[in-house]
């Protein structure tokens, strides 16, 4: 019984990681002004720069760094449609969902034939799973994220611009940079998610964020836009996945069954919706003095 509790928490770690990272990255975007609707496709965006990273040096570091470039290239699409052109932030990131989707679909295609996989990769190979890099990075960012949104200037300053952006600008800060800092850490956090996901896979797959995305952009909201509330509620929706894949063959149709992560989601977040705050001016576009 021992060895499976610890094949359950390890396997509940493995699958949190996307989620946490995504989770995490929001909260910088949200707490500066920004919705960030754009997470499943920063993570699909990091997804593909890790697999094509380490599908052409064969260095899986090299894929975590073009993984990081793609979800900054396309975290700053976001910023600059959002924060600088003022467009409606839920339909630019609906909008860069749709066109990360496509563009990897077609980039499929043109690399290997095929609009549905890559060629396999190996991954970032390690010989205990628990000390995966990118399993650290993603606990050591939870606790960098809580400590530098509460206890430095920096934190204070992008949580204000999100709460009363006039008053930032009056104190001579620049709200357009605050806000363009956080979408730009959420991007960064969200492709190293969706390196994860293509590192554990082996390859890349057509739509493999498969809606983290939303249930990383849900866990925010039940953490209440916190770092540390965030990575629980990852954590719970994690294992609620690792559920699915323990239930016994029969005892509930295997639709019903791949399902529960989503169905726990929609129930935790209907319970938590009312209760939590969001900061005063998320999604309002900001027209400086």
């Amino acid at each position: 019984m021992e060895s499976l509790a610890v094949v359950f928490i390890l396997q509940v770690l493995r699958i949190s990681v996307p989620y946490l990272f995504a989770s995490v990255g929001a909260v910088f975007s949200e707490r500066g002004g920004v919705i960030n609707l754009a997470l499943e496709g920063l993570i699909l965006a990091g997804a593909f720069g890790a697999m094509l990273g380490q599908y052409l040096t064969g260095s899986a570091w090299a894929g975590v760094a073009l993984a990081i470039l793609l979800g900054l290239v396309v975290s700053l699409l976001h910023a600059f449609v959002t924060v600088t052109l003022r467009a409606d932030q839920i339909v630019s990131g609906i909008a860069i969902n749709i066109l990360v989707m496509g563009a990897t679909r077609f980039a499929l295609g043109l690399l290997f034939g095929s609009a549905m996989n890559s060629a396999r990769i190996a991954g970032m190979e390690v010989s205990v799973p628990l000390f995966d890099p990118l399993l650290v990075i993603a606990i050591l960012s939870v606790v960098a994220a809580q400590f530098v949104l509460f206890r430095t200037p920096y934190g204070l300053r992008l949580r204000a611009a999100g709460e009363s952006a006039e008053a930032v600008e009056t104190a001579g800060l620049d709200v357009r940079k605050l806000r363009y800092s956080g979408v730009l850490i959420s991007g960064a956090l969200s492709a190293l998610g969706g390196a994860f996901l293509v590192f554990q896979q082996h390859s890349f797959t057509d739509n493999m964020s498969a809606g983290r995305g939303y249930i990383a952009l849900a866990a925010m909201i039940i953490g209440k836009w916190s770092p540390a509330g965030a990575a629980l509620a990852s954590l719970l929706f994690a294992a609620a996945e690792a559920m699915s894949m323990w239930l016994p063959s029969g005892w509930l149709p295997s639709q019903l069954a791949q399902s529960l992560p989503y169905v726990i989601t929609l129930l935790v977040l209907a319970g938590f919706v009312g209760k939590a705050t969001p900061p005063k001016e998320v999604g309002v576009p900001y027209q400086p003095l």
